[in-house]
């Protein structure tokens, strides 16, 4: 439970450390005994140009490391197709021994097939990446698809490799789904279809409300007039009154007339 706790409070320095004006890894100690290393680990660089091709190989992971990701200022994890994109990677010690990060890699893969591999992409290689026994560091990737590469959703798997004790190790700091659009497009798939999905909704409101408003006037409207002849009421009078004393003295009286 400790050890959660303390994960915890990491995730939430990580989150506090999402800068734009972060360029560098930044070490925070837990422990008196750990805070002059991890000083010194603040300024871990990025080697630029001899960067050490790891193949294919994989390494298992060491007990007593876990990792974080964040995409900073973009929680929709949309990646332009041919700019970089910045993942924040936190790396937290449990181990009774300090460890060396040495390289952060990535690939891109079909979301529909995780075994078809897109694209590798960049290997980022440090050259002062020490994260001591119970500490954390953060650590900065930046990385660009390709910019033939059509705009989907793909998956993307992030590694960090790591020594422990002149033992290489690696775990997988990533591995999900990531949105890839083009430059310049200001509207995602997802958008699109809400957008037109919404249009849809809106116009069957529509012809429904004008449907339910023509009914109504036609119920509104009065029923015509029907005008009853004399000749047609009459009859019916005397057939109600038939054998009556009424018709009696009618008779009589047109009698008379005669």
């Amino acid at each position: 439970m400790a050890s959660f706790n303390h994960f915890s409070i990491f995730s939430l320095a990580l989150l506090l450390l999402a800068s734009p004006l972060l360029q560098v890894a930044r070490c925070q100690s837990e422990s008196d005994e750990a805070a002059q290393t991890t000083e010194e680990a603040s300024d871990i660089g990025v080697v630029g140009d001899d960067v050490q091709d790891f193949g294919d190989e994989t390494f298992d992971s060491a007990p007593g490391i876990d990792t974080i990701t964040l995409f900073p200022k973009n929680s929709a994890k949309l990646v332009t197709a041919g700019e970089e994109t910045e993942l924040l990677i936190g790396v937290k010690n449990d181990g009774e021994s300090s460890l060396k990060v040495i390289a952060i890699k990535a690939s891109v893969h079909l979301a529909v097939d995780h075994r078809i591999l897109v694209q590798n992409l960049t290997t980022q290689v440090f050259n002062n990446g020490k994260v001591p026994a119970t500490a954390q560091a953060t650590f900065s990737y930046l990385f660009a698809v390709s910019k033939f590469l059509q705009p989907g959703n793909f998956d993307l798997v992030g590694t960090v490799v790591y020594e422990i004790d002149q033992h290489p190790y690696q775990s997988t700091f990533y591995n999900g789904t990531i949105e890839v659009v083009e430059a310049g497009a200001f509207l995602s798939i997802e958008s699109v279809f809400l957008v037109t999905l919404g249009a849809s909704l809106l116009a069957l409101l529509g012809i429904w409300i004008h449907g339910q408003i023509q009914n109504l006037s036609k119920k509104t409207k009065r029923a015509p007039k029907v005008e009853v002849g004399t000749r047609s009421t009459d009859a019916s009078i005397d057939e109600w009154l038939q054998g009556t004393a009424y018709t009696q003295s009618q008779a009589n009286k047109s009698k008379k007339k005669k």
